[in-house]
């Protein structure tokens, strides 16, 4: 900050002498009115001093310029220090000079300063010593209307303490509108406490001040505490309520009830709540279209609703609205704000679709399908495009046969009429149909019909068309036995047009067998093969195709009925029976004949045979029931197959022999037959079922380890004492050799079945051996009967040896063999006995 001059110097005081002099003479022609100011004597730098009008000097003054240095304008006219200025002199001026560029306009303003004194009282010696006071200042109520016009400064009130009635008080104010934003808007003068204003004020912006006065004495001594001042900011209706948006879009169903809500408006307003500035009225101005008037608002909350019922979108479907707010509770003083309101009407069904005409007529040819015959129009008033306005199309009556369907085009809301199913100009040439017509959403109108209808009439075309075969299938009778050559009527066709088959071909397109031949001209069948009812089911069918001079063809079935004769005897399916002999004496079997039942049961079953027969004295038939008989046999047969001859007699004498394979079996349930049990043929052989083998194989494989010990601890011994075999064992059919000399294959005959030495490939065999036999099929093993030959006649002294010295000649067989059961008692103990001397032998 510049230090301060002293306004008091000769020189100083002669320059503003001559300014103030040169001032009063040039404001004669171009100046305004002067302006006074009061300033103290003492200004701090940047000081706020006043301000003055200038827009009443010069409105469009674009320059503006202080003639002293020391003193700055700004545009709104506020005066303010650029220095701290002492002044001695009462008074002084300085001249704040205005400008327009464009014009080369000029206007001057002299401003006068003038400041006053005050006095210090003397202090009396006696005078106590000031103490600060312990009350509070009063408070000092102060308002200040907003957006005031002045004059500025604008004095608000005096602030004064008590204490100035005895001593030199000095006032000064801080906070907002001081030293804070605002700042410099509220001061105070130093010495007198007059509280100043320098410009207006907007309330929306600061709506009130809380300032802090304080009192001091000249030598910094503050007998009050600072005072709270609260300076109001009084409201004045200087804002318009405003809409939240300029404008607004509604919709509304039309033919709605009066009191349906549209919408609702809504606007603001910045002046201070509660008050008639911020209490706001709507209402609409003006409708478009005019007449008749069909919404309202509420005044106060801005909603708009339907005063009328009748709105109709097919006549007017956008309505729009001038509506307005109003502050000051809509008195005509009022601020006001207007804005626009669209209203769209929405669509109901409250319009039928309606045919363009009455009646239509169309043709079609007759035999023609998926075919195109009309469309038709409908007119519909209500919004294109939607389900108020698509059409549904139906035909209510003459579709019985259902030859026709009718949809909708999704493009042109058109009704297409189609044949789906030919028609026949011989059998009808005219078809009156009644179509009508709904929307595809439900009708809303006031209308007591819901549903359009016409007439169309459809007229059927003839053609020239080719044969038909009409039935397409017919049947014709035939006996299976007639003989090759015989001729039948076959199958039919005819002209539609003269209803006559004259001048119509056939030929067969399928005969499977083979058993017909079709005439060309009548399309009679004539047999060529003997035909066979069961093997086709009593059914033959044959396929015709049917031609007409032109070429044109259908296509026919002749189906031919065979009618059954009593050419099969009845037959027993199934030709195999097992009779479980422990728990079972007979078995039933059933015959069936392929004949219709005319020609079948019942039946006579009886045993195909001479009387002295062996079948009859082994076996037996007692009839069941029409289809069945059992068979029983007698004396004790033993297990195995026999040939049982059967005769089965249907009602009419036609009889079949079946030859029934018949098997005795050890079983309890004819399923276990081939599993558990040994069969005996009727030749008197033993059938070993897989177990029965199984456990044979697994006899001999002990028997093998047996003698394989024996054999082992006599070689061990042989050093010390002679080798020695039990007595029985020279008895033994079957004999293992460890001896892995290479043997000859050995191949006997016996009974006429070929045998094998068993162990030919590596061992021999000595002594008498059984042998595998194959009979019809089935592998057997057989005990050979005699030979005495043992390994004690196929030894030297003290030496071990092998088959190749018992291969001398032929081994003596007898034909005669042991059955099963014999060899299995013989056997049995034997291996029980062996594996105990092994075990004996081992041990020790």
């Amino acid at each position: 900050m510049a230090p301060a001059r002293a306004p008091g110097s000769p020189s100083g005081a002669l320059c503003r002498q001559l300014l103030l002099t040169l001032a009063i003479l040039t404001f004669a022609c171009d100046a305004c009115k002067t302006v006074t100011l009061h300033v103290p004597s003492k200004l701090d730098a940047e000081k706020f001093i006043g301000r003055v009008d200038l827009k009443e000097c010069f409105k469009s003054a674009t320059l503006i310029h202080s003639s002293d240095p020391d003193f700055q304008i700004l545009g709104d006219g506020s005066v303010y220090t650029t220095h701290a200025i002492l002044s001695s002199s009462e008074k002084s001026s300085f001249t704040i000079l205005l400008s327009n560029t464009a014009t080369q306009e000029e206007k001057k303003i002299l401003v006068l300063l003038e400041h006053q004194t005050k006095v210090l009282k003397k202090r009396h010696s006696q005078e106590k010593v000031l103490r600060r006071a312990k009350r509070r200042w009063a408070p000092i109520p102060c308002s200040v209307p907003e957006n005031s016009l002045g004059p500025f400064p604008l004095f608000l009130q005096q602030i004064q303490s008590d204490t100035a009635q005895n001593y030199t008080i000095y006032y000064s104010i801080s906070g907002p509108g001081v030293d804070k934003e605002p700042r410099n808007l509220f001061y105070v003068e130093r010495d007198t406490g007059n509280l100043f204003c320098t410009r207006p004020i907007d309330r929306e912006t600061y709506p009130s001040f809380e300032l802090v006065a304080f009192a001091t004495t000249p030598d910094g001594y503050t007998p009050e505490y600072p005072l709270t001042l609260v300076i109001r900011i009084e409201d004045e209706n200087d804002n318009y309520p405003i809409f939240t948006e300029t404008s607004y879009i509604f919709k509304v169903f039309e033919n709605s009830k009066v009191g349906t809500t549209v919408g609702q408006v809504c606007a603001t307003d910045k002046d201070e709540p509660d008050t008639l500035h911020t209490r706001l009225r709507y209402s609409i101005i003006e409708q478009f279209p005019a007449s008749p008037t069909l919404f309202s608002m509420h005044p106060t909350t801005g909603v708009i609703t339907t005063s009328s019922s009748q709105l109709d979108r097919e006549l007017i479907d956008k309505y729009q609205l001038k509506i307005k707010v109003q502050d000051m509770d809509g008195q005509y003083f009022g601020l006001q704000t207007t804005a626009s309101c669209i209203i769209n009407i929405e669509d109901v069904n409250d319009n039928l679709p309606t045919f363009t005409r009455s009646s239509y007529v169309a043709s079609v040819e007759e035999n023609r399908i998926d075919v195109e015959i009309l469309r038709v129009a409908v007119q519909d008033k209500d919004l294109i495009n939607t389900a108020n306005w698509r059409a549904n199309y139906t035909i209510l009556e003459g579709n019985e046969d259902g030859h026709f369907k009718i949809v909708t085009d999704s493009q042109t809301n058109e009704g297409v009429l189609c044949v789906v199913k030919p028609l026949n100009y011989e059998e009808k040439q005219q078809v009156t149909l009644q179509i009508g017509v709904v929307n595809e959403a439900p009708y809303t109108g006031s209308s007591r019909s819901t549903m359009n209808t016409a007439t169309v009439t459809v007229n059927v075309q003839n053609q020239d068309e080719g044969p038909e075969c009409d039935p397409r299938v017919q049947t014709v009778r035939i006996k299976e036995n007639v003989p090759v050559g015989t001729k039948n009527i076959g199958y039919k066709a005819y002209d539609p047009e003269t209803r006559s088959s004259s001048g119509i071909r056939y030929m067969k397109s399928s005969d499977p067998e083979g058993w017909v031949t079709v005439d060309e001209n009548s399309g009679v069948i004539t047999i060529l093969k003997r035909l066979d009812r069961e093997a086709r089911s009593g059914v033959y069918n044959i396929s015709i195709i049917a031609s007409d001079k032109d070429g044109r063809t259908c296509n026919g079935v002749l189906g031919i009925i065979l009618e059954d004769v009593n050419d099969n005897g009845p037959v027993i399916p199934q030709q195999t029976v097992i009779i479980c002999k422990t728990v079972m004496s007979s078995a039933e079997i059933v015959a069936v004949d392929p004949d219709e039942p005319i020609h079948g049961p019942p039946f006579d079953f009886s045993l195909e045979g001479v009387s002295d027969s062996e079948v009859l004295r082994m076996w037996r038939l007692t009839k069941v029931n029409d289809t069945a008989a059992r068979l029983s046999y007698l004396n004790d047969l033993q297990f195995g197959k026999y040939t049982v001859p059967v005769r089965v007699t249907d009602r009419l004498g036609q009889s079949l022999v079946t030859q029934l394979e018949v098997i005795l079996c050890d079983c309890v349930i004819p399923n276990d037959c081939n599993i558990r049990s040994g069969l005996r043929t009727g030749n008197g052989e033993v059938i070993l079922g897989k177990w029965a083998i199984l456990a044979i194989l697994l006899g001999i494989a002990l028997l093998f380890c047996v003698l394989f010990t024996l054999v082992c601890g006599a070689t061990t011994g042989a050093a010390k004492k002679p080798k020695v075999f039990p007595d029985d064992l020279a008895q033994q059919n079957l004999i293992v050799s460890n001896t892995e000399a290479p043997g000859d294959d050995k191949v006997y005959s016996t009974n006429g079945f070929t045998t094998h030495a068993v162990g030919g490939s590596a061992q021999g065999i000595c002594g008498t051996l059984g042998s595998r036999v194959k009979n019809g099929g089935q592998e057997t093993i057989e005990m050979v009967k005699g030979g005495h030959q043992t390994m004690e006649s196929c030894q030297e002294t003290g030496h071990h040896h092998t088959l190749d010295s018992c291969r001398g000649g032929p081994i003596a067989t007898d034909n005669s063999k042991y059955t099963y059961s014999e060899w299995y008692t013989y056997t049995q103990p034997r291996l029980g006995e062996e594996s105990i001397r092994g075990h004996t032998l081992v041990k020790n």
